[in-house]
């Protein structure tokens, strides 16, 4: 397979279907799951997978009080397809799909997806955390995953030629394991290299956001090219969530379209789509505009429309127009849903 040079790269962003001028990417989703598996190892070997979905106990599994493990696996491209479809009506463009190792990375079947759908995908690549790596991964040092990586984005990801266009979500958590850290070591050459994102699962610990920041500058990675995830399961006070900004990551907000404050993961209480908003407009007034992405993150069934839930259109549908009553400038959501992800998926 031919290997794609920097000088090619630089410049360009790369979907799944190949490099492209940027200013194709339109609006974009940071942070979404279109074919996946993110049951544990453990749940994948339980002969009880739980019941199939239904009006009946979409709310139950959601709320996380009725056992489904089928809710945490996608496979079915038609309906991806469909649910792509319905984005792309609403507005929206691009989706970045961060299904990196563990989580099952299909990438013909995101090929498909694109093709058929009519949109943009950008693929991930990397390993998620520590209980869904593989047990030759514990052997690994820093230079092979870098290496692995860097060939998923110059040469082709998962024993395909269909190249990544960021690495990522690599997944960390509290307490942050060795083989956290050498994939994340990885990550940070790989970043060097490519010139490519870093977009990062951290642990729920609230500190874990900050260490993992400190961690990669460590390392020499250009900050504003670093996305920490999940910030709206993770980061509740002001205080931290303008001390990691300051810090020079991107902040990313994914999990709108959940409006729930239970969380069956954490002790917590997640925010809604208005508190959401509440927190960007604080990063906002500290100059931080450019380091705010929003996303989704569905990685469950029930969140798509076809089982009761919100889908990927959520965002350009329904949370636009709350941004725009809330007092947000159309510049203010063109930066958050086009310019930053623009910056951030081309290669440097």
């Amino acid at each position: 397979m031919t290997r794609l040079t920097r000088a090619e790269m630089r410049g360009r962003a790369q979907t799944v279907l190949g490099l492209l001028d940027p200013a194709e990417l339109g609006p974009t989703l940071m942070h979404e799951h279109l074919l996946w598996d993110i049951r544990t190892p453990g749940m994948r070997a339980d002969p009880d997978q739980g019941p199939e979905i239904s009006l009946c106990n979409c709310f139950a599994i959601n709320y996380g009080r009725r056992k489904a493990y089928g809710n945490y696996r996608l496979s079915d491209e038609a309906c991806a397809t469909e649910e792509l479809r319905l984005m792309a009506a609403a507005g929206g463009r691009t989706v970045v799909e961060l299904s990196s190792g563990g989580l099952d990375p299909r990438p013909h079947g995101l090929v498909a997806l694109a093709r058929d759908a009519g949109v943009q995908v950008v693929m991930g690549c990397g390993h998620y955390v520590h209980e869904y790596q593989p047990a030759a991964n514990h052997e690994r040092g820093v230079d092979s995953f870098a290496g692995e990586m860097i060939d998923q984005i110059q040469v082709g990801a998962w024993n395909t030629d269909v190249r990544a266009g960021i690495i990522g979500e690599i997944g960390c958590q509290t307490p942050w394991t060795d083989l956290e850290k050498r994939v994340m070591a990885g990550a940070v050459l790989a970043m060097a290299e490519t010139g490519a994102a870093l977009n990062v699962h951290p642990g729920r610990h609230p500190d874990q956001p900050q260490e993992v920041a400190t961690f990669v500058r460590a390392l020499g990675a250009d900050p504003s090219r670093v996305i920490i995830s999940h910030i709206d399961r993770t980061i509740f006070d002001e205080e931290r969530l303008l001390r990691l900004a300051d810090a020079g990551v991107v902040i990313e907000f994914d999990l709108f379209g959940i409006e729930q404050s239970y969380y069956a993961l954490a002790d917590i209480d997640l925010p809604n789509d208005a508190v959401r908003l509440k927190m960007i407009r604080q990063l906002i007034a500290r100059g931080h505009l450019e380091r705010i992405l929003i996303s989704h993150d569905i990685c469950y069934r029930t969140r798509l429309t076809r089982f009761g839930g919100h889908g990927y259109a959520h965002i350009f549908s329904n949370v636009i127009p709350l941004m725009a009553s809330r007092g947000f400038s159309a510049a203010e959501i063109d930066a958050i849903l086009v310019g930053n992800p623009r910056r951030l998926l081309t290669f440097v």
